[in-house]
Parts: C-alpha cells; structure tokens; sequence
C-alpha cells in the first residue's frame, strides 16, 4: 500500500498556465508604472532623447523580468524561492542621477557595477550579522517601508508639492475612484474575481480616466514594434571609487531592507524559511542583476516589496505567479507599443492602486510586531525611537539637507535609518546590557525586562 502523496506547500503548488498568466498579469499592471517613472526622471533630468528613452525602458522592463525570473524560481544560490518582482529603485535612482550630474553618466553606469560588485564581496560579512535582526527589528522596518511606499503611492496622485499640477482634484477624483472600485470589487466577488479585484479597480480606474477624457492612446501606434535593450547605450562605463561611494553606501541599506522584504514575503505566504540562507539569496539575486544593469545604462535592481501587499490581498501565493510576471516584463521589454500604452495610464489611477497594495504591507509590519512582546518596555522603546528616526526624513523631506553629503546618503533612507536604530538598540539592550548586568551583579540578578534576543525569524 503506498503511503500517501504529500502535496507542496502553496508557495511551489504550479497552477493552470491561463490562469498563473492571469494573476502575473495582475502583478506587472500594479508595479508597471515604477520602471515607467524611473526611465522617464532619468530622460527628463539627462536631457535623452526619445529613442534613448524607448531603449532604456526596453531595457528597464527585461530587467525587471529577469530579476523576477531569478528571485521566484532560484536558479542554483541565487533567489529565495518566494513570489518575488524586481525593479529599478527609488534611491539608487537618486543616487546615480547624483553621480551621473557631477561626473558624467558613464561614471554612473561604471558606479552601479562596482556597487554591485561590493554587495557580492560583503555579504558573507553581512549573512554574520542577521542575527541581530529579529522580529522586533523586521516588523519596525516593515512598517517604515510601508508608510514610505503608501507615501509614494499618495504622490502618483497628488504630484510633488510646490510643482505644477500640485493636488489636481480630477486626479484625486481618479484616485479615490479607483480605491472605490477595488473595494467595491473586493466586496461584491468572491473567488478568482475577488483575488483579481486589484487588477480590475486599475482597469475600472483607466476606463474612468478615458471616459474623462484623461488618456490619450494616439501615440501607442506611432513607431516601431520591437524594441531591444542595447548594451553600453552611453558608451563604455568609468569606473571610479570615490565617485561610486554613495552607491555603495546604498548597498550596505539595501542588504538591510533586503532582510525585511525576504522575511516579510515568507511571513505571508506561511512559508517557514531559514533567513541565513534565504536573505543571501535574495542579495545576490539583486546584485546579479544589478550588474547587467550597469552594463545596460540603468540604476541598481532591487527587489520590491511592492508584490507583497498583492500576495496578501489575493491569497495567491505561488511563485510561479511572479515567476509568470516575470516573462510578460521580459515579453513587454521587447514590445514597443506595449510599453507606450502602459506609459499613457494616468498616474493618478496606478497610484490609487498602489496606496491599497502598500498599505497592507504596513499592516503586515504591523503583525509582526505583535508577534514581537510589544508588552516588555525594551522592546516598545526600541520599536518607538526606531520609528521616529526611520520616518522624520520620509514626513520631513530635506531635513538633512544641511549635513555633508555622505551623512545626508545615510540618513535620507529612512528604512536603513529605522532598520539600523532598531538593530543598534536591540544589540544595546538585549546583548551588552544584560553581559554587563551580569558581569556587575551575577547572572541571578540580571534584569528581567533585559531579556535573550529573539532568534533569528524562521517564519
């Protein structure tokens, strides 16, 4: 008699392919307008021309999909194995910008290289350090990262105070109009629509839009068909130590919130991970790609928690959703006119979408701090400071604007800012405090609220 067949857990559980598709889908609509965005900031403040521009998103969206490709199916000791996407980010766009303007876009390109390179050479390092990441210092980041993603969620809506077009209420109209839709949705489907409800308050919010008048689908058809990234498109890269510093600074944060992303992923989908192994998969998957990055013209990759709220809002949990949202971005990146339809969706409704999927990202912090003894003072005082400091520059904008350049790296992330203080007083308060309370009056005596650390999250 044979012993009954174990089934996978749901993260490796593969599904029907319309239907993987379907939800893939879902995942690269919601995050789509990142790498837009990004390649446009890089065109607008670079001066690029339009086929420059076209190129450089080819190459944005490949990226992404093989990043994403890499993190959801992990080939040999890159990728955790988790419903990852990946994406050019926020900060290290700032950064090579930054670089770019003050010695020439080559140097930047050879910058994110090196970047990449560095994360290679230090995470062994790194990997040694996890343990001073327990739950308490996760959850902390993670509700830092969320408020900072609800927040640029809010800004696709509202555009940039000071700016043009600053509060418009026909794109805050569209915005709320598209929260609405998708709790509507939410609310009135159950199944495989409701898990879609994200998915079609973002098509319900772009029909919305058209019918304003707000979308112009004229230039969709204007050039060519295919587009492919081009290798070195601003010639061969610079590499230049100092000039690369600030980028890899960068890294050193990003290993951090890498940490938080990896934890936070595993946390919802109930997958039990091992971070000492799974947090360096996930590193060296974005530095991997990072480094074709570089070689394509295009800031540092990182991996987005962006898909996290997605996941936990449709209850899919499969990897090879992502892994299916990783083909359509390497199938867009090489569709011209499927990236200018996508570039045409207003702001306003992707942000609308995003405020909801970010905001369950900080509601996911928001449990694992519950999971962290919030009722013992030390660990309510950690989680206090670490959440003031992580997000004064994320409330605040310029509030370092007075310090060095170097100080102003570090301190502007408010995810490594919280992700540090957090882990700094956690070491101060439950590694040194307790060793010199017994070295003063024995181990009997040791404060009770000093307590042993937690252990490294197995979630």
């Amino acid at each position: 008699m044979s012993s009954p067949r174990t089934l996978p857990h749901p993260v490796d559980q593969s599904r029907p392919l319309s239907r993987i598709l379907l939800f893939g889908v879902q995942h690269v609509l919601v995050m789509a307008a990142t790498p837009v965005s990004a390649i446009f900031l890089m065109s607008a403040t670079l001066h690029l021309g339009p086929r420059l521009t076209v190129n450089l998103l080819s190459a944005a969206f490949v990226l992404s999909g093989v990043g994403s490709l890499i993190q959801s199916l992990g080939p040999w000791k890159f990728g955790p194995r988790l419903p990852f996407v990946m994406l050019p980010g926020g900060a290290p766009l700032i950064l090579f910008l930054a670089i770019a303007d003050e010695h020439g876009v080559r140097t930047a390109t050879g910058a994110v290289i090196i970047s990449a390179v560095f994360t290679f050479l230090v995470l062994p390092v790194f990997s040694r350090l996890l343990k001073y990441f327990p739950t308490l210092v996760i959850g902390t980041m993670i509700v830092i990262v969320g408020v900072n993603l609800v927040k640029v969620g809010a800004l696709l809506v509202t555009g940039r105070p000071g700016q043009p077009g600053f509060a418009d209420p026909a794109n805050l109209a569209l915005g709320l109009a598209t929260i609405g839709f998708t709790v509507a949705l939410y609310w009135l489907f159950s199944g495989v629509l409701r898990q879609l409800a994200v998915m079609l308050g973002l098509i319900a919010g772009s029909v919305l839009a058209f019918a304003l008048g707000r979308i112009d689908f004229g230039g969709v058809t204007e050039g060519g068909i295919l587009s492919a990234p081009q290798l070195m498109p601003f010639g061969t890269p610079e590499f230049h130590l100092v000039a690369a510093l600030p980028l890899m600074l960068y890294a050193l944060a990003s290993m951090a919130e890498a940490t938080g992303q990896t934890v936070i992923n595993a946390e919802t989908v109930g997958k039990e991970i091992d971070a000492r192994t799974a947090v360096p998969r996930t590193v060296r998957g974005d530095a991997l790609v990072s480094v074709l990055a570089g070689f394509l013209g295009l800031p540092l990759m990182v991996t987005s928690g962006e898909n996290i709220g997605i996941v936990r809002v449709t209850g899919v949990r499969s990897r090879f959703v992502t892994a299916a949202a990783g083909v359509v971005l390497i199938a867009i990146g090489f569709l011209a006119p499927v990236i200018r339809a996508i570039s045409v969706i207003p702001s306003a409704v992707v942000g609308g979408t995003a405020m909801v999927v970010f905001a369950v990202i900080t509601v996911l912090g928001v449990q694992m701090l519950g999971k962290a003894q919030l009722d013992r003072h030390s660990h309510a005082f950690i989680c206090a400071v670490a959440i003031a400091l992580g997000l004064l520059p994320i409330l605040v904008p310029g509030v370092y604007a007075g310090l060095p350049s170097g100080a102003r790296i570090l301190l502007e992330s408010g995810v490594a800012v919280g992700a540090f203080t957090a882990a700094l007083l956690n070491v101060l308060f439950h590694h040194v405090r307790p060793r010199l309370s017994r070295g003063a009056a024995g181990p009997a005596l040791a404060p009770a609220d000093a307590g042993a650390p937690a252990p490294l999250p197995h979630v």
